[in-house]
């Protein structure tokens, strides 16, 4: 996208309605993924068809894979089989989306063929090499630029061997790669985490037939391993809503007098509700409906009331359960009354953006007092009223930066712009349209 965006959110009456956000981008990932390298097809639906998913979808047509919609929007894809895919004729090209990124590069270290990857300018400024060191380890080489940046040459290993890997900081995309490049490796493949991540990759591949397994160390630790050359079968699989999609229209009606939003069918992985779990301290009304399971991911409905939020010290344990929610934290923490103290955010500052940075310097446009500690913490002086807004808040290409945002403008006293709202499209298309159907008010500039 060449074309920025600018857009204006302005302060709105309650919020009202029924509606399902998109469905959740971490399982569209892999699902795409997965599905293109078992045996026979994989019917997916609920696919999330933003621009980060459909570059993998057409990444793994270049692998070989088939990968069509159908006019239903049904998705379906028609596999190659585990160590099978195809030397591509072109460059990977990622988008955006470094879980799609880093996960491929997983992937495709296995195989032996070469792959160029490469993104748009944001993905392109994002480390690599975390992901790069452990599949190294393995057998995979790496061509890249310095700090193994994209564009990045992956030569895959002809003969992969097995690692233990421990972690050195909590990250599901890199225990991801890790555990996808031991599909295709004979023999277990152990990634340690110290701190739990975000499991979808094992539960997926559980629902393909890999044997994959999670055992607590005597040290608290997690070792997730996985036995390498499965047969992986195609599956049906129900994607759920995203539950860092729903975060924006669930604090928006948090924050609006006399607001009342159901979202049906939020996926409810316990490693991605730490958002929820933080509004429901804050004093957030909440309503967990209908709890139900669906292709081994939990989900439910739920119903959002405004509410009078009150500021929480969120412990830094809890940062891997939703490190992508943090800047829509933030705008709520600038509503409620106290300061709200978010512990750990270090792997903020590796996103798409210095998330930390970023909302920091927002907040503080749109009138707020906030502080960034010398421990990457962010610190939010809320005064129980509506912050006084007013301001334009830089983007750097973030779809959730301008989200959160926006969602802020609902609540404060002036309205509030983003730079570029275009990147919005990559995680939740319609966004817009949405929260305008909700009674929003959010037009483009």
């Amino acid at each position: 996208m060449s074309q920025a965006k600018p857009l204006r959110s302005s302060s709105t009456g309650a919020l009202k309605g029924t509606i399902r956000v998109p469905g959740d981008k971490s399982i569209s990932h892999r699902s795409l993924m997965l599905g293109a390298v078992a045996v026979g097809e994989t019917v997916i639906h609920g696919l999330l068809e933003g621009e980060d998913v459909l570059h993998t979808a057409a990444a793994m047509r270049l692998l070989g894979a088939q990968a069509e919609r159908d006019a239903d929007g049904v998705w379906r894809v028609r596999g190659v089989g585990l160590g099978a895919l195809a030397e591509p004729a072109q460059v990977l090209d990622m988008g955006n989306s470094g879980t799609a990124a880093r996960l491929l590069m997983g992937l495709v270290a296995a195989h032996p063929i070469t792959c160029v990857f490469t993104g748009d300018a944001s993905l392109n400024k994002r480390p690599m090499a975390r992901v790069t060191t452990p599949l190294a380890q393995m057998g995979a080489r790496f061509v890249g630029r310095s700090g193994g940046r994209l564009p990045l040459t992956v030569v895959g290993g002809e003969s992969m061997i097995p690692i233990t890997y421990r972690l050195p900081v909590a990250s599901a995309q890199v225990k991801s790669a890790i555990i996808l490049a031991g599909l295709n490796t004979p023999g277990a493949t152990t990634v340690i985490e110290t701190e739990p991540t975000r499991d979808h990759t094992e539960l997926m591949l559980r629902h393909f037939g890999a044997t994959v397994t999670t055992e607590r160390l005597e040290d608290g630790a997690l070792a997730v391993t996985v036995v390498g050359q499965p047969e992986l079968t195609g599956r049906t699989i129900h994607v759920p809503s995203d539950p860092s999609s729903a975060a924006f229209p669930a604090v928006a009606a948090l924050l609006r007098p006399g607001s009342e939003v159901l979202l049906n069918d939020v996926g409810m992985n316990p490693r991605r509700t730490g958002l929820f779990d933080t509004l429901v301290e804050m004093g957030g009304d909440i309503a967990f409906e209908n709890r139900r399971d669906q292709a081994g991911e939990p989900v439910a409905d739920l119903r959002i009331r405004h509410s009078r939020l009150k500021g929480v010290v969120v412990p830094a344990d809890r940062a891997p359960s939703m490190i992508d929610e943090y800047p829509v934290l933030a705008a709520a923490a600038a509503c409620a009354e106290g300061t709200t103290v978010m512990l750990g955010l270090k792997e903020l500052r590796v996103k798409e953006s210095d998330r930390l940075a970023m909302v920091a310097e927002g907040l503080t446009r749109c009138g707020v007092s906030v502080e960034v500690g010398a421990d990457d913490s962010l610190i939010v002086h809320g005064t129980g009223s509506a912050p006084k807004g007013g301001a334009t808040v830089a983007t750097a290409m973030d779809h959730r930066i301008a989200m959160s945002f926006l969602v802020l403008g609902t609540a404060s006293a002036e309205p509030v712009q983003v730079d570029d709202g275009a990147f919005i499209e990559t995680s939740f298309p319609g966004f817009v349209a949405l929260m305008n159907g909700l009674g929003a008010t959010i037009d483009e500039v």
